[in-house]
């Protein structure tokens, strides 16, 4: 069974978030798993970093990590089997890197349905499939 499991994690969009974290709870608890649940930050232009403050960056992580550790509170293991962590970059390299350094055996995605740019150009959950090592449990929400 899957012992780490790892959860990409949308603030913008928890509710299929949920869709990812209750199947990822039920499987952790099957087989007294954990989860860690990950927040990838997008990396703001080059263009635009002279109009923000320069402690930006230092602010939304924590603002992230914070909203995250929040969620993390309503999944439904004991919290020592819940772990976060918030990342910057590209969502799919991050999420891929992640789960290599914790060693995930599983990553559980939620994903809206598809619509035609999502045929043309590629969506997240479409690479994480193709490059993980790992096996990847896509869920539509």
């Amino acid at each position: 069974m899957f012992k780490k499991i790892l959860v990409p994690v949308d603030l913008a969009d928890l509710d299929i978030a949920r869709v990812a974290v209750t199947r990822a709870a039920a499987l952790a608890r099957e087989s007294g798993g954990t989860i860690r649940l990950v927040y990838v930050r997008s990396v703001l232009p080059v263009a635009f970093v002279e109009f923000v403050p320069p402690n930006f960056d230092t602010e939304q992580e924590q603002q992230s990590a914070e909203e995250l550790a929040e969620f993390a509170k309503s999944v439904p293991l004991p919290p020592e089997r819940v772990s976060t962590a918030v990342r910057l970059g590209a969502v799919y390299n991050e999420v891929l890197e992640e789960a290599s350094e914790i060693g995930a055996d599983l990553i559980v995605v939620s994903s809206h349905q598809p619509g035609v740019s999502t045929y043309l150009i590629g969506s997240n959950a479409a690479t994480i499939v193709r490059h993980a090592t790992c096996s990847v449990l896509v869920l539509r929400g």
